[in-house]
């Protein structure tokens, strides 16, 4: 049965630091370590396909693992995380609400409406490429997309059990490629245990 690997993108700065981040944040020197776990552990795994967002901090992950296993990568803007707009680059601790789940539109960027839908888009995009390689699948996307798409009920968990509330950096949900897309794997960092870890405190979105 082919499966779904669903990946947050390496740690960056503005992840330790709890800041929103801009579109062109790269991944941290400990975020491209990690990368390079997860490849490690994705290489041989007979992957058909490899996709990211196009944001340089999901790109540079999905690059180690194509190098890993020999794929090209596949980007998609649809796979990006929210835009928050001009809220971007300030402190998450300091704005006195939680941008994360609010429901408007900062400025410049995306309500929550709009940013679900685009969710639900990728979701499809993501179906159509899977059916098209014909295998499992890897997709290095984002902390708030991947907690849509799990809260949403857009991905099967386990009876009984949520979904988290803090999406590890590189950690990896591994899911059925079809309906109900059972998911056989939560967030997984194991990984990361033996080498660059991780940081628990960091910013899970944004």
């Amino acid at each position: 049965m082919s499966q779904l690997l669903i990946i947050r993108h390496g740690e960056t700065t503005l992840n330790v630091a709890r800041v929103l981040q801009p579109a062109s944040t790269p991944l941290s020197a400990r975020g491209v370590l990690q990368a390079q776990a997860l490849a490690r552990r994705l290489q041989g795994q007979g992957l058909a396909a490899l996709l990211s967002s196009d944001l340089p901090r999901a790109r540079q992950t999905a690059d180690e693992v194509a190098l890993a296993c020999g794929l090209p990568v596949i980007e998609s803007p649809l796979l990006q995380e929210r835009n928050f707009g001009t809220l971007r680059g300030q402190a998450y601790d300091s704005l006195g609400f939680d941008p994360l789940t609010h429901d408007g539109a900062p400025p410049e960027g995306e309500s929550m409406a709009r940013f679900q839908a685009r969710c639900n888009a990728a979701w499809a995009w993501l179906l159509q490429q899977q059916a098209a390689a014909g295998g499992p699948v890897a997709v290095v996307s984002h902390g708030l997309l991947i907690r849509h798409w799990l809260e949403a009920g857009t991905l099967s968990l386990p009876a009984g059990s949520a979904a988290p509330a803090h999406l590890a950096n590189c950690a990896l949900t591994i899911a059925s490629a079809c309906s109900p897309h059972a998911v056989s794997l939560l967030g997984d960092t194991a990984h990361l245990a033996a080498g660059p870890g991780l940081d628990a405190a960091s910013l899970s979105g944004g």
